[in-house]
């Protein structure tokens, strides 16, 4: 089987990290040395960080060292949530054990697989008070919200947290080969593949990329920068992507869900 190549995006040094076999990507304005890759030269979109996110890299990527004749396994984490071996899913990670429980080579398990992407988590288990708080518009459209948890879908979910509405407006100029299968695709879902991060070949990462950042394109013209501030909508286009993801996944490759950890405690 072959190998594996995971870039770990983040906007701060992990040193834990710097001897690792992981390739260290960083994002946002701090230098941190030869042993991390920036995305601020070549064909990049580095003047967008600050909306793009881990995307930044994802996009520097795409464009200046994805090799199509590259036939490893090519996957994205980010600098607090990992993939994970499988051995550790029941397992607490601390400081100990932090690096022997990441992902390092693939899994006899992939070999029929086109892709992987996270274990989800689901979106329906929102407290009253907060679908309240946040969800009020939403409310007003379908009091039922409030009580059939089904109906507390990715649509929902998205319309709470990053600005009522911009999910369908970025829905309204995806591509049409996507547009009405991903629309149905949140508003039928409750389970989100969180992250940003997937494993896969460099053909499809290509396609992936490509349909990604001509979607991504078309929504700065919708929504633009200038009004995007704070946790709501700062990072806009990084979330639209985290929808995307897996929807793009599971309609264009055979793909598999993979363990994953939240762990930020790793210095040493």
């Amino acid at each position: 089987m072959n190998d594996l190549e995971i870039y770990c995006v983040t906007n701060k040094k992990i040193p834990v990290l710097e001897d690792f076999q992981y390739k260290l990507a960083v994002v946002g304005s701090e230098k941190f040395g030869n042993n991390y890759l920036e995305s601020d030269k070549g064909d990049n979109i580095f003047n967008k960080e600050k909306f793009y996110s881990d995307l930044t890299f994802h996009y520097w990527y795409w464009k200046n060292q994805l090799d199509l004749s590259n036939n490893n396994w090519i996957g994205f984490c980010q600098k607090r949530r990992f993939w994970i071996k499988k051995s550790f899913v029941n397992i607490p990670i601390n400081k100990e054990n932090f690096k022997d429980s990441l992902l390092t080579k693939p899994s006899d398990e992939w070999k029929n697989y086109d892709s992987i992407i996270c274990n989800p988590i689901s979106v329906k288990n929102v407290k009253t008070s907060k679908l309240i708080k946040r969800g009020w518009k939403s409310i007003l459209s379908d009091p039922s919200v409030l009580f059939n948890t089904n109906k507390r879908n990715l649509l929902l979910h998205f319309d709470m947290h990053h600005g009522h509405g911009n999910l369908e407006k970025a829905i309204s100029v995806l591509n049409e080969k996507y547009r009405n299968d991903f629309y149905n695709y949140v508003k039928s879902s409750s389970n989100l593949n969180p992250n940003i991060m997937c494993i896969s070949k460099s053909k499809i990462l290509n396609q992936w990329f490509t349909d990604l950042f001509e979607w991504l394109s078309n929504c700065e013209k919708v929504f633009g920068f200038e009004d995007l501030k704070g946790y709501d909508t700062g990072r806009l286009y990084a979330y639209l992507a985290e929808r995307f993801l897996p929807f793009w996944f599971r309609k264009n490759t055979k793909y598999l869900e993979w363990p994953w950890a939240f762990f930020e405690n790793y210095e040493e």
